[in-house]
């Protein structure tokens, strides 16, 4: 089968026409420049993760109760000492996550409920701060609406604070 001729093409990135690879004419998308490669990997990337958001959180929460399990498995090995045996589970948190007593609730419940609950709380976090972030769109889409500070009565003498 006849290879078929290059023909040139805009970038996806930064529009300038270049000349595809003639190994890789139908799937070169870019010029060959670092920056719009990098530009075109980070979009379908971002596609990616949009498309399989369920993948990429059942993935960190697998990850994530795996790293507590070695830990607490680490933990209850008897060459360790007993101050270090009941340090909690790191967990990364946003800055406004409330803290809470992790040593407490781990020795209570366990390091897999914990981190589990722990995931549960974020995403609720995170869904009511979108909830939030639309109100706060929706009112300043709604004040956007409102007439002036000063209107004119029609003719030349306009009133107003």
């Amino acid at each position: 089968m006849p290879r078929r001729k290059s023909k040139k093409r805009p970038c996806r990135i930064c529009r300038k026409w270049f000349m595809p690879n003639p190994r890789a004419v139908d799937w070169q998308k870019t010029c060959g420049d670092h920056e719009c490669m990098r530009k075109w990997h980070a979009k379908k990337c971002a596609e990616w993760n949009r498309k399989n958001r369920d993948y990429a959180q059942e993935k960190y929460l697998h990850d994530k109760l795996a790293i507590a399990v070695s830990q607490n498995d680490a933990d209850k090995k008897p060459s360790v000492s007993d101050a270090t045996a009941n340090t909690p589970v790191s967990v990364s948190h946003p800055a406004s996550f409330p803290q809470l007593p992790r040593s407490l609730i781990q020795e209570v419940i366990g390091v897999q409920q914990l981190v589990i609950i722990e995931y549960v709380g974020r995403q609720l976090f995170r869904s009511v701060q979108e909830v939030i972030k639309r109100q706060q769109f929706e009112y300043i889409k709604d004040t956007e609406q409102l007439p002036g500070k000063r209107q004119a009565r029609g003719d030349s003498v306009s009133r107003g604070p």
